[in-house]
């Protein structure tokens, strides 16, 4: 199966030989970051340096400025971790090693823009904002992603993007030195406390028959016996339902499933627009549609409608594929996504035998998180398994 990389600009910039190490691998693409959350990074082959740290979402390259003057949302620029046109300096280096360059743009997921402008944040219903977590109803949020996602995704070169956090993100997000895991949250507490109560989704709930005061409170009371640590809150959606009622919640999913589709459409169209024939869009994606996080919860069927295929987590397991797969949608691609660094959970090891298994569930590519982060035992492993598949 083609399999890509990704790639992050400082993996590759001020180190002649990242380039051809990367393609050494045996991959034919790389995903490079052009857009990206805040996060801090080893680089354990970079002769200059062995942790960058971003200290802010930002996009790396230089914006546009006739597309955002004038706006409040707009992208912010990357400090000394990313400067000038950092995204396009290594993606040309990729390129002439022989890689076909994707770009990688990360949208719904930025703390800063929650830190700068907090009226933007998905708000729980304790009445709690989740700065890293643009709310993705607001239709000021929808027009800055849209725009993002067009500029971000169709850098010179090109030949196709993959859009993560494009959908809702929620309570389960890593932020700074985080302290909420002491209370174990199924995927129906998850839910309840991804809920938005900003402005703008009281008013959708009201949309849906829903009284959004009435909304909050009954999800708080379906939640304090979780706190407590006397009730469960899992079992997947029928969990959500025990716990808000069964009419509540689905019209809370309602809404948000038709904000999350439509941001998705508008994204892909805008993507579509400024990009050059040919050009493939994908979307990181989870087949339960209330599912939040980086990998947006969709409608399987509906966003292999929409876009040319999906990228999905794979590590541990292939079987979220099989929703996907379902579809029979000819020329979808079903990109199985596969950690490949051992000291974040990766199995580098198995990557034959893993890769073989999603090609069974109907992957048709790989992805492989990440050439810049993975030690040379581990990218060593990967070029062994590449050159056996």
């Amino acid at each position: 199966m083609r399999a890509s990389a990704f790639v992050y600009p400082w993996d590759v910039n001020g180190a002649p030989e990242a380039a051809v190490f990367v393609a050494g691998l045996g991959v034919e693409q790389v995903t490079l970051a052009a857009a990206y959350h805040s996060t801090r990074a080893l680089t354990p082959r970079h002769p200059r340096h062995r942790v960058v740290t971003a200290e802010y979402a930002a996009v790396l390259y230089a914006p546009d400025p006739a597309r955002w003057e004038g706006r409040d949302l707009r992208p912010y620029e990357a400090g000394d971790w990313a400067p000038g046109d950092a995204y396009g300096e290594a993606a040309a280096a990729l390129a002439d090693a022989g890689l076909e360059v994707h770009t990688w743009v990360v949208l719904a997921h930025n703390s800063r823009l929650g830190a700068e402008h907090p009226h933007t944040s998905v708000v729980n219903a304790y009445g709690d904002r989740y700065p890293w977590a643009p709310c993705i109803a607001q239709p000021a949020t929808r027009a800055y992603l849209t725009d993002l996602a067009a500029e971000s995704a169709v850098r010179p070169g090109a030949r196709g993007t993959e859009l993560e956090s494009l959908g809702w993100y929620g309570l389960a997000h890593l932020h700074a030195h985080d302290k909420t895991g002491g209370v174990a949250l199924g995927d129906a507490g998850q839910y309840l406390m991804s809920l938005c109560f900003c402005p703008h989704c009281r008013e959708g709930y009201g949309t849906q028959g829903l009284d959004p005061d009435e909304l909050a409170a009954a999800a708080r009371a379906a939640l304090e016996p979780v706190w407590r640590g006397t009730a469960p809150s899992d079992g997947g959606w029928a969990g959500v339902e025990k716990l808000l009622g069964e009419a509540p919640a689905n019209a809370t999913r309602a809404w948000r499933d038709e904000r999350a589709r439509t941001l998705q459409e508008a994204a892909v169209e805008a993507v579509r627009a400024a990009a050059p024939e040919g050009f493939q869009v994908l979307l990181h994606a989870d087949p339960v549609s209330y599912h939040c996080g980086a990998n947006a919860g969709v409608d399987p069927a509906h966003v292999l409608s929409v876009a040319d295929g999906v990228v999905v987590p794979c590590t541990g397991g292939a079987g979220l594929l099989t929703p996907f797969a379902e579809q029979e949608s000819d020329g979808a691609v079903l990109a199985a996504n596969l950690t490949v660094v051992s000291g974040m959970g990766g199995r580098p090891d198995t990557l034959v035998a893993d890769a073989a298994r999603a090609r069974e569930l109907g992957a048709t590519e790989l992805r492989l998180y990440h050439a810049g982060l993975a030690s040379d035992g581990d990218l060593e492993a990967v070029r062994a398994g590449l050159r056996v598949g």
